[in-house]
């Protein structure tokens, strides 16, 4: 095969792996394309946790696969985890040549997978649209490599950069198709993290709402002295409901677990709840991408402290004047010197408003 006709089938392996971009959490998206005689024999893509991985998948729809070429988007896995390894079964498969787009970060995995294939007299290609491969995966890559996930902000503005009214009043900021968008990161997030001001203000659902299968994110709230209401309706929704505080009052706790939230406790630092901790809490927990959806104080302290990768800010042609709500609470910020920047991703239309994706320019990628 040639450089030009692996990056075609590699595409194709990486359109099948999109496939998997709301229910694979906390496994990575992943496909894979068989070819043999530069003919696609067999296609697959892993699903959700738990069923069969991409390989296997793409193996069950040929009865005799010897011989091909297997582009896969992950390096294959070498070992039992809720499946059997996948690399045993393109061996026994007969696969003669493994194109692979990028190396496992998982270090249970990592470089063994290649290894295991090349001793069995496979042929590997390594890195084949590794940038497009690495990109559908950033959270995954970002929980085994910096063991914290990949964390985005999404915020929506007027053009005078407000948030919101004096009084508090958001809805709506942005069109109907701005937020029909939102539902997309939700989807595509494995959790969504929020502060209690928010709850308190809006009660939001937090929930991913589109008609496609989705696996709905976990929603996480940062609430200090658990002032969480027992009424909040997001603990009622589909999905874990999580409460993130560091009370220790055991009637609060009580009630709002009778409810349905799960609560966990954690330290604070300077009278608020550690983001570092949070951060940790929420890699242990298995959760690869965080979409942030929240007020000025929190995104003040994120942006503070450099925990969000991502901003997505949706902007709306209209004013809502000098009084209303800004995007960060930042009172630390006195001089020019200690302005924050940012690198511009994409600008685009969304219905009549601006989708601006930017990213922090002091965190390292």
């Amino acid at each position: 095969m040639s450089a030009t006709q692996d990056a075609f089938y590699m595409a194709r392996a990486i359109q099948l792996a999109k496939k998997g971009l709301y229910t694979t959490d906390p496994n990575p998206r992943v496909g894979c394309v068989l070819v043999r005689d530069n003919t696609i024999i067999g296609e697959g893509w892993h699903v959700k946790a738990g069923q069969g991985h991409a390989e296997v998948e793409a193996l069950k729809k040929v009865a005799d696969a010897s011989g091909a070429t297997a582009y896969v988007t992950l390096e294959p896995c070498s070992h039992q985890g809720k499946t059997p390894p996948c690399c045993d079964a393109l061996i026994a498969a007969g696969i003669k040549r493994v194109v692979v787009a990028m190396q496992d970060p998982n270090p249970l995995v990592s470089g063994r997978g290649l290894e295991k294939l090349k001793l069995a007299g496979c042929e590997v290609v390594l890195g084949v649209l590794e940038e497009a491969a690495s990109a559908l995966n950033r959270g995954f890559i970002s929980r085994m490599t910096r063991h914290r996930p990949f964390v985005r902000s999404k915020i929506a503005m007027s053009l005078d950069g407000r948030t919101a009214m004096a009084s508090g009043e958001s809805q709506w900021i942005t069109s109907a198709q701005a937020r029909a968008d939102v539902q997309l990161l939700r989807a595509e997030s494995s959790a969504i993290l929020t502060g209690v001001n928010t709850v308190l203000a809006d009660d939001p659902s937090l929930n991913a709402r589109m008609d496609a299968s989705v696996t709905q994110p976990i929603r996480v709230i940062l609430d200090t002295h658990l002032a969480t209401p027992v009424s909040a309706k997001m603990a009622c929704l589909e999905g874990r409901s999580i409460i993130l505080t560091a009370s220790t009052d055991d009637v609060k706790v009580s009630a709002l677990k009778a409810m349905g939230f799960e609560i966990y406790q954690l330290p604070l630092k300077q009278a608020r709840i550690d983001l570092s901790a949070v951060m940790g809490f929420l890699a242990e927990q298995q959760i690869n991408e965080v979409l942030v959806e929240a007020g000025a104080v929190l995104n003040g302290a994120l942006l503070a402290e450099d925990w969000v990768d991502e901003w997505i800010v949706y902007m709306a042609p209209c004013v809502l004047g000098d009084q209303g709500r800004g995007l960060f609470n930042l009172p630390q910020l006195q001089q020019m010197a200690d302005k924050k920047t940012f690198k511009w991703q994409d600008v685009r239309h969304v219905g009549p408003d601006l989708k601006l994706t930017l990213s922090s320019a002091s965190i390292a990628r």
